[in-house]
């Protein structure tokens, strides 16, 4: 590992501001040594069968903040949209779920708009979550939590940047799959789950091009900077 991970963190953090650290998603093709499973009991099984050790994928970002650690396919099984989202399942053996059957029955989602959503092509043994600053191999995905200041430096700094809607976690097979940065508005199945707060959003950035996006971010948050000054001075003629 060559990149300097926690050099890139402190760099998008401290131009940012952010307040939860960069998070990495690594998918793995094997499960990884020295590096600790998700600390967490298999939750009982629902009606339909899922489990999982939380209740959705997304909840692993909240906990990778501060923690590193490996994740197995069945410990994301309680959502069948991460689960498919992330590679994990197909759509097959996830449409007969009642998470699913929910979800198309309320109209949040139709059945011809699931083959649209993105996925992870590979199904992968392991999903190494943990804050970019420590991370022990390279990642695919960096993961931010933004609010919307921070959301409209990035979409300056990141040309081409998606916005994307429902369901959020999909922004991680964009970036791992199309190499795209890609911005989620959240979805209310994530934020239910998660407890994201409001004004929160997420943006999935391809690890490969991370180095030059936080450079980009730096001087773009630098040039707002300036321009925030002479605007807060311009206002005090109309004080």
């Amino acid at each position: 590992m060559s990149t300097d991970w926690n050099a890139l963190a402190t760099t998008i953090t401290e131009a940012l501001h952010l307040e939860a650290p960069p998070v990495a998603i690594t998918f793995a093709d094997e499960r990884p040594d020295g590096i600790s499973g998700f600390d967490a009991s298999m939750s009982e099984p629902a009606a339909d069968g899922r489990q999982g050790r939380v209740s959705a994928g997304c909840v692993f970002w909240g906990h990778a903040a501060t923690d590193t650690f490996s994740t197995a396919p069945e410990d994301h099984g309680n959502c069948s949209v991460g689960s498919l989202t992330h590679g994990l399942k197909s759509l097959e053996e996830v449409a007969g779920n009642d998470d699913v059957s929910s979800l198309l029955a309320s109209g949040w989602v139709t059945m011809d708009m699931v083959p649209g959503i993105p996925t992870v092509s590979k199904k992968p043994a392991s999903i190494i979550y943990g804050p970019l600053a420590e991370s022990p191999v390279d990642p695919d995905v960096v993961l931010l939590r933004v609010n919307g200041r921070q959301m409209m430096v990035l979409s300056d700094a990141i040309p081409g940047l998606r916005i994307e809607g429902k369901p959020q976690c999909h922004i991680v097979a964009v970036a791992k799959e199309q190499g795209v940065a890609a911005a989620s508005i959240g979805c209310a199945l994530s934020r239910a789950r998660t407890g994201m707060k409001p004004h929160e959003m997420t943006c999935a950035i391809p690890a490969a091009e991370f180095s030059e996006v936080a450079r980009r971010v730096k001087a773009t948050a630098e040039v707002d900077s300036v321009v925030a000054k002479y605007a807060a001075q311009d206002a005090h003629r109309f004080a």
